[in-house]
């Protein structure tokens, strides 16, 4: 039952502006070239930089500057704006849920009444 519900939920959730909105986002920032040529450079230089504190050495001040600019960069594309609206709105909505679940909880734990 409670694996019913969940997979209910989850459908439900699926079907919601919300998500409809992020996947369309998505989709879009992922069609969007400049974007994502940005986005991989800056997750190029996060690994290089990860990978230079692994060996116990300071990334260097190029680095910051270039993340900086490409984050700047990529902070004025309208694909991924649209990108971080959505996720922000999405995320809203699932903690709305969430705290909808926490509140059955709560009335489930104190209910007498045995749902089978």
């Amino acid at each position: 039952m409670l694996e019913d519900k969940a997979k209910d939920l989850g459908r439900t959730i699926g079907q919601s502006d919300e998500y409809k909105a992020v996947k369309r986002s998505s989709e879009g920032l992922n069609a969007d070239r400049d974007a994502t040529t940005i986005l991989r450079q800056m997750e190029q230089i996060r690994t290089d930089a990860q990978a230079m504190i692994d060996k116990g050495q300071e990334p260097t001040p190029e680095m910051e500057q270039q993340l900086d600019a490409f984050l700047q960069q990529v902070q004025t594309n309208s694909s991924y704006q649209k990108a971080i609206s959505a996720q922000e709105n999405f995320d809203k909505l699932m903690l709305r849920v969430n705290s909808w679940i926490a509140d059955g909880i709560r009335a489930g734990a104190t209910s007498q009444i045995i749902l089978g």
